[in-house]
């Protein structure tokens, strides 16, 4: 199977393509975070490979009457599946700038689509939980978002412009942790970072979320590629817990002091955009369509530490320490 996936050097593009290219012929675009295999064989761990990097701004447009940069890499790639992962998922950010986040999370994901129609390709779009304002929790695929952030609000118009664009589509609610290329993307490297370094670090008790670990998420996505599903769901842990309880959880895992993480209200923090407190999700309907339920917490954090144990975000650093800096790049 050919994959093409977007956003290749995020926290979920990158782990994606890493997992997919174990058995697939994976295509990674990149733009602003390039990425370099050269160095990374000094630490290669289990059987990861590399996949084929294009490096792009997806956005960009040729003169009046030639291909979009999108339709050229398509055309020239054939895949059988794209999957969207590429995103403005930084809240503040998007707080800071409305409409670059509708630009990257509306209007990309609904060229995206409308270029997979042209095509007869499958296109995965990758969503998030945060689409709810969090006020109930057992979120299901039939309830109606409320969205509470820019963020939340520009990704729920990409959905809705991906499915009205692309009927075959599958969009996908997720909530994800895991390994980035700079050690610095997930909520489960913030807590180790700070563990490890011995500092003490607050934990919601008022946020409840459904964390999935980004190297499970393609097993679960190959197996929707199989079934052809499209439609909405929810791609998040069978597990809820509150992000304290994440927090010591993980601590216990590494053998971290536990006291180090204090229970605390998200309205301590002064977070500039609004969190919706009960971020939980029914899988049922993808649990039902794929017949097996979704992974749980536990051995998930197990399996972000078996990837530590085994040098994978140090292989991932290097990913990003092979880059020609911009000097010698010309």
């Amino acid at each position: 199977m050919r994959i093409l996936i977007t956003g290749a050097s995020g926290l979920l593009g990158l782990n994606l393509a890493l997992e997919a290219a174990k058995e697939h012929t994976v295509y990674g675009v990149v733009h602003q975070h390039p990425i370099d295999f050269r160095l990374a064989g000094e630490i290669w761990p289990g059987n990861y490979k590399p996949f084929e990097i294009i490096r792009a701004d997806l956005r960009e447009t040729r003169a009046a009457g030639q291909k979009s940069i999108l339709g050229d890499i398509l055309d020239a790639r054939r895949p059988d599946w794209i999957v969207h992962c590429a995103a403005l998922a930084d809240l503040d950010a998007c707080e800071a700038d409305p409409p670059l986040a509708h630009a990257l999370n509306a209007e990309l994901p609904e060229a995206l689509a409308r270029h997979a129609v042209q095509r007869g390709v499958r296109l995965a779009h990758i969503s998030t939980d945060s689409v709810f304002d969090g006020r109930k929790g057992e979120y299901t695929e039939a309830d109606d978002p409320n969205p509470l952030s820019v963020y939340a609000r520009t990704k729920l118009e990409g959905e809705r412009a991906v499915l009205a664009a692309d009927p075959q589509a599958v969009v996908l609610r997720v909530n994800l942790f895991g390994w980035s290329l700079t050690g610095r993307r997930s909520l489960a490297e913030f807590f180790f970072n700070n563990f490890r370094a011995g500092k003490s670090v607050m934990g919601f008790t008022d946020v409840h979320f459904c964390p999935l670990l980004v190297n499970d998420l393609f097993s679960i996505l190959h197996k929707i590629f199989q079934r052809k599903l499209s439609g909405l769901y929810h791609l998040v842990s069978c597990d809820s817990l509150t992000k304290y309880q994440f927090g010591v959880a993980l601590a216990r895992q590494f053998g971290f002091d536990e006291s180090l993480i204090r229970p605390a209200s998200v309205s301590e923090a002064g977070l500039k955009a609004q969190r919706s407190p009960l971020l939980t999700l029914r899988t049922n309907k993808l649990a039902r369509d794929l017949g097996e339920p979704m992974p749980a917490v536990a051995p998930a954090l197990q399996h972000f530490h078996a990837l530590y144990e085994q040098g994978y975000p140090q292989f991932l650093k290097k990913l990003a320490a092979g880059v020609p800096s911009p000097s010698m790049m010309g």
